[in-house]
């Protein structure tokens, strides 16, 4: 009315910030790209150790494949279960969510469990011998990851109380548990081939 001419600001809504990437993605691959590197170093010692020993594993620490094989099974399935959620959440379906992330958590803890039994069946220890030595540096550390992997499952379990707080158009959090725990189930594929199929052949 007074003739000033009128300003437009650009807009802040959150559509704007949606056009571009989410960093808190790209962090968490690069996390796991650098994860994948400590992995990958200690792949290598334990295979270059291998191919300069006489008798592997050394007498007296050998493997068993039953419990490890359905370890295995359970760790792999659950990449699928957790996908499951994933998707339902994309469909607007927060319960679908809850269900299949707890299921996860569960196959998680499952595992854990199992590895805990196998170290106190194994009748060797971390000292042993270097075979020993790498079998329990090795699981553990991924041990650790897994229990990472379930508490992150847990704190998108803890979230989803919230009202809204995921939703079809909404779902970061649970994206990157899903890419972390596939993560955690790849490695265990790489060290069950490596610790026990091999072993036995």
């Amino acid at each position: 009315m007074d003739g000033s001419p009128t300003i437009n600001y650009p807009s802040t809504t959150a559509s704007h910030h949606e056009e571009h990437p989410d960093l808190r993605v790209w962090g968490l691959l690069i996390f796991l790209v650098s994860e994948s590197l400590m992995f990958g170093g200690l792949f290598m010692v334990y295979l270059i150790y291998r191919g300069s020993a006489q008798q592997w594993p050394p007498e007296g620490t050998e493997v068993e494949l039953l419990l490890p094989t359905i370890n295995t099974l359970i760790l792999v399935s659950s990449s699928f279960v957790i996908h499951l959620g994933d998707a339902a959440i994309k469909k607007g379906q927060v319960a679908g969510l809850r269900l299949w992330y707890v299921v996860t958590a569960l196959m998680g803890i499952i595992f854990l469990g199992g590895q805990v039994y196998e170290y106190l069946t194994l009748g060797y220890g971390l000292t042993t011998n270097i075979f020993a030595n790498c079998f329990y540096l090795m699981t553990g550390f991924h041990g650790l990851h897994v229990f990472v992997g379930v508490l992150l499952i847990l704190g998108v379990l803890w979230r989803s109380r919230e009202p809204n707080h995921y939703s079809p158009t909404k779902h970061t959090g649970v994206e990157m548990a899903e890419i972390y725990w596939h993560f955690v189930d790849v490695i265990w594929v790489i060290l069950f081939t490596l610790l026990y199929v091999l072993t036995h052949l």
